[in-house]
Formats: structure tokens, sequence, C-alpha cells
């Protein structure tokens, strides 16, 4: 992803995540894609994942 962003993201962190400065993830979602950021270095690199592959992902990730 650009530096500049066509539009702007509206970032959350997890409903699980305190607020004891832990290291946490945040993500944006937008049409058709998820975008995933560090929260304590919000500037540096952002990943961003086809919403249909970050599906597949959190389906994988919270088997039993």
């Amino acid at each position: 992803m650009s530096s500049e962003e066509p539009t702007r993201l509206a970032w959350f962190k997890s409903s699980h995540s305190g607020n004891e400065g832990g290291e946490c993830l945040e993500a944006a979602v937008t049409p058709g894609a998820i975008h995933i950021r560090d929260s304590k270095a919000p500037a540096r690199a952002r990943l961003s994942f086809p919403a249909v592959e970050w599906s597949a992902f959190v389906r994988y990730a919270t088997r039993s």
C-alpha cells in the first residue's frame, strides 16, 4: 500500500486488546480487503489481504 491512501482507513483494535501497551495489531476493513498494521508503529509497513483470503485465515486460526 502506498503512503498516500485514496481514502482514510478506519483502524480498530480487537476487543480482546487491552490498554496496557501490549503488542497489538490494528485492522481496517474496505470493500474486498482487510488491512493490518502494528499498533505501536502505525506509520510503518502494512499488510493487505483480499477479504476471501482473510476469511479463510480466520476460519483456520479459530478451529478447535
